[in-house]
């Protein structure tokens, strides 16, 4: 016999208490326990045979190789670490539309040599073959389709037909039969992603989950889904705009300093290989409040360009709006500016773009930020051949940034005629190789002066 317990968890990090709780004692979460029924078994915990393992001496264990499979996907591969590993679980997340789905089912279609088995418990089979023929995949021949959401069967038709690659879409909308709780709850996501597992290391064979998010941009359910799993992809990027970003959260068979930038066409997703030539404009004429940073993200190098728009504040509260930046970077900015270099902008409205919908961190994007802001104010142009990359302080010096080698490189080899970079970089021996004019600046107000004079 099983008695039935019931239990109230957490939606944001699964904590399970006894009775229903306004506020989250581990998340801080309000309003988020919901009652779940558990079914649990009172004939005893079953014991399987097995043989215990013993201590070994590092010294003594063999390191065994891990067996990768190419996928055809070139940006996969390199966030994967050399592919897919096999035995490895995946999982992808990101907003509603970016392109979660559409990748999976891309990498699905071009394995010509792979046995791969497409779960889908959002779409039906109809469906999926109309964006299979939109992605050019059609009449691929090795790919199974299974509109499914029960996990039993899944796994059963999974080892019937034993395919070389599995994908789970999603996470959200599978359940299993041994929890009486609905599908996307804390419970039935762990014990799901637990079972998946499971048959990965079991059948050694790779499984890709793909996974939704909260308001928040965090993956929905448990934390412990992404303990589970072997490696976390997180898709950023703006619906609105055609360029995203697969970022690597978490490898445990490569690196997580790896990005990959796809386009979205009507043909699905593209790789972009050389992300500096897209995310730059090349205008006809010059413009002002338009510069050129050269920024890393991850172990990649690129060029971006950044726009900043100054006018006068037309109703008595200035505005601060900015895409794909910091607002409070930008803020701390301003007051250096109106500081360090005099420029009064407390009752200017301004307004920050990154060009193409790109979110970018790295602090080395400040110099270009400034540069443009300048340009904007005094509606002079920045040439296009000019780029710019280093951090600023709050008492206004220009500090050095990591990897500069690097970034003078991605800009010399897009034709760019001069850098600006902090001048405490002097001393990098590597410098004296570039055919770039490389211009050393330590202060804002030397900045200043340079855009000022053109």
């Amino acid at each position: 016999m099983s008695k039935i317990r019931k239990a109230y968890f957490c939606q944001q990090c699964g904590y399970e208490s006894a009775k229903w709780l306004g506020k989250c004692p581990a998340c801080g979460e309000w309003n988020s326990f919901v009652e779940e029924t558990v079914s649990k078994s009172s004939s005893g915990r079953v014991t399987e045979s097995r043989t215990s393992p013993k201590p070994v001496l590092i010294n003594d264990i063999s390191i065994e190789e891990h067996k990768r499979i190419m996928l055809s996907n070139n940006e996969m591969n390199r966030l994967l670490g050399g592919g897919l590993v096999a035995g490895s679980i995946a999982l992808i997340g990101g907003e509603p539309g970016i392109g979660k789905s559409t990748l999976s089912l891309q990498i699905a279609l071009k394995q010509p040599n792979l046995r791969t088995l497409y779960v889908s418990g959002e779409e039906s089979a109809s469906q999926i073959k109309l964006r299979a023929e939109r992605l050019g995949g059609g009449n691929s021949g090795n790919c199974y389709i299974l509109p499914e959401t029960l996990l039993e069967n899944i796994l059963l038709q999974a080892k019937e037909i034993n395919p070389d690659f599995v994908v789970i879409d999603s996470i959200q909308t599978i359940y299993t039969e041994k929890l009486d709780s609905s599908p996307g709850s804390v419970s039935q996501i762990r014990e799901c992603a637990a079972l998946l597992m499971r048959y990965a290391k079991e059948s050694n064979t790779p499984v890709f989950v793909i996974g939704h998010i909260t308001k928040d941009g965090s993956i929905a359910g448990p934390k412990i889904l992404e303990h589970i799993v072997d490696v976390v992809l997180q898709f950023e990027g703006d619906s609105n705009y055609i360029y995203r970003l697969l970022r690597s959260m978490k490898n445990r068979f490569g690196s997580t300093d790896e990005i990959g930038i796809f386009e979205m066409t009507g043909n699905g997703l593209r790789e972009v290989t050389n992300p500096s030539e897209v995310l730059v404009t090349r205008h006809d004429e010059s413009l002002s409040g338009s510069s050129v940073a050269a920024t890393i993200d991850g172990a990649r190098s690129f060029l971006i360009e950044t726009q900043a728009l100054v006018s006068t504040a037309a109703y008595g509260t200035p505005q601060r709006s900015t895409t794909g930046f910091d607002v409070r970077r930008l803020n701390m900015l301003l007051a250096v500016l109106e500081k360090r270099a005099g420029f009064r902008l407390a009752v200017k409205d301004v307004f920050l773009n990154i060009a193409g919908g790109i979110k970018v961190i790295d602090p080395a994007i400040d110099l270009a930020v400034v540069s443009s802001i300048l340009s904007s104010t005094a509606d002079i142009s920045i040439p296009q051949d000019w780029c710019f990359s280093g951090e600023i302080g709050l008492s206004g010096e220009i500090r050095p940034v990591n990897r500069i080698v690097t970034r003078i490189s991605e800009a010399e080899k897009l034709g760019f005629k001069k850098i600006f970079v902090s001048k405490y970089n002097r001393k990098t021996p590597e410098l004296s190789k570039f055919k770039i004019d490389i211009q050393y600046i330590g202060k804002v107000a030397e900045l200043t002066k340079t855009i000022m004079s053109g």
